[in-house]
């Protein structure tokens, strides 16, 4: 969960700044300082007072974006309808199945209750209700249309979820292939090859090469079947420790979008990401600099964000959104063209939600294509492997006349 934090910095020019950043460490800030230009002097965590303390719903689980679509929708026809702002909560905290989602509404009726805005009752819940919720909501507070704010966000959540399931669903396939190949591969290690490491110890002679290779694997995993396990789970761990820090979290994205087919896939998702999330808050009149924080921590990839506060810093200098957004490669020249035209017509939310048609339908069909892509390289990875092993266990059967003594 982000932490936010107060800072004082230094410019280029020696010019002292001060404000505030979420970040989920200090030091994740105060790369995100640097990174705007700026020389971090001090970077404290806020003090928060008891009102504005996330409030924990114990023993409950988490809220599924689809269960906080559905709400939006609901609490959007409410309101749309007539219905008071506690009379709306109420009815959802009820007739809500997700259990955590329901304790959360009750929790924000009742501060609403006490004299809490809408999104401050909100920001309490962050686990819950992210910063993209809360500014979307806060500006459709201040500008009396929160009923038209909750569908635009709810439009949002929904298509992130069927952007996201689609996505997931692509790579559910190469994953169950690979996972039934190390299957195969450890079963034919432990209990086939043994059967034939006997049969061939009778025989004698000098076994084939790729038999011997065979045989000597399987003897280490029989054997040794304790190091592997914890090569891979000291793996999994050391992988997961290293993804967590800012760094590794951005070599490995950045390796990812190099992939064949899977990084021209994230790629298309994270630039459609970006443009939706920025379109509805710039939609909402949420100020740009403040759109630009919350898009670099939705953004779902270290290097597209660190590329957003790039241009977040050049934003803040004077410089318009497109002209900074041309020196990072991530983003194509037919996005930089087409904000740079918004920029110039007044228009950017609306060429922000062309982008985000034009990628999200790229994803399907890259999505839609995949599996006809990948299923014939899967059953040839799967053939060759299960193919290559009965070959290495039947070579020594060709040259069997010579093998007996």
């Amino acid at each position: 969960m982000a932490t936010t934090f107060t800072y004082q910095v230094r410019d280029g020019k020696g010019r002292l700044h001060s404000g505030e950043l979420a970040a989920s460490s200090s030091g994740s800030a105060a790369q995100a300082l640097r990174d705007r230009g700026y020389t971090p002097l001090s970077i404290e965590e806020k003090k928060v007072s008891a009102l504005q303390k996330e409030i924990k719903i114990p023993g409950f689980g988490r809220v599924k974006q689809k269960d906080l679509a559905i709400f939006s929708r609901q609490f959007a026809t409410m309101i749309n309808a007539g219905l008071s702002l506690l009379r709306s909560l109420d009815i959802l905290a009820e007739q809500t199945p997700n259990a955590t989602l329901a304790g959360v509404i009750k929790e924000v009726k009742s501060s609403v209750e006490k004299g809490m805005s809408l999104s401050e009752a909100m920001q309490r819940h962050p686990k819950v209700f992210d910063r993209l919720y809360v500014a979307m909501v806060r500006a459709g507070e201040v500008g009396g249309v929160l009923d038209t704010t909750l569908v635009r966000v709810a439009d949002t959540l929904e298509r992130s979820v069927e952007l996201r399931g689609k996505v997931k669903s692509a790579m559910t396939y190469p994953t169950a292939v690979l996972g039934l190949v190390l299957l195969i591969l450890t079963a034919m290690l432990v209990f086939v090859v043994p059967m034939f490491e006997g049969m061939y110890a009778d025989l004698g002679g000098t076994l084939p090469a790729p038999t011997r290779l065979l045989l000597g694997m399987s003897r280490f995993t029989v054997s040794s079947w304790y190091i592997i396990l914890g090569i891979a789970v000291g793996g999994i761990f050391g992988f997961r420790r290293w993804v967590s820090t800012d760094q590794g979290r951005f070599t490995f994205d950045r390796i990812k979008l190099k992939v064949p087919v899977f990084g021209g896939l994230a790629r298309k998702s994270a630039i459609a990401r970006f443009s939706e999330t920025l379109a509805s808050l710039t939609r909402t009149a949420v100020p740009i600099l403040q759109a630009m924080d919350i898009v670099s921590e939705t953004a779902g990839n270290e290097v597209v964000a660190r590329a957003i506060r790039d241009v977040q810093a050049s934003v803040k200098e004077g410089d318009s959104l497109a002209a900074p957004l041309a020196q990072h490669p991530i983003f194509p020249p037919m996005v930089v063209q087409m904000l740079a035209v918004g920029e110039e017509t007044g228009a950017l939310d609306t060429m922000l939600d062309k982008l985000a048609q034009f990628y999200n339908a790229e994803v399907n069909a890259t999505v839609d294509s995949l599996t006809s892509l990948l299923e014939p390289l899967l059953m040839v990875v799967l053939g060759g492997t299960v193919g290559s092993m009965i070959i290495a266990l039947y070579m020594p059967m060709f040259n069997l006349i010579n093998l007996v003594q």
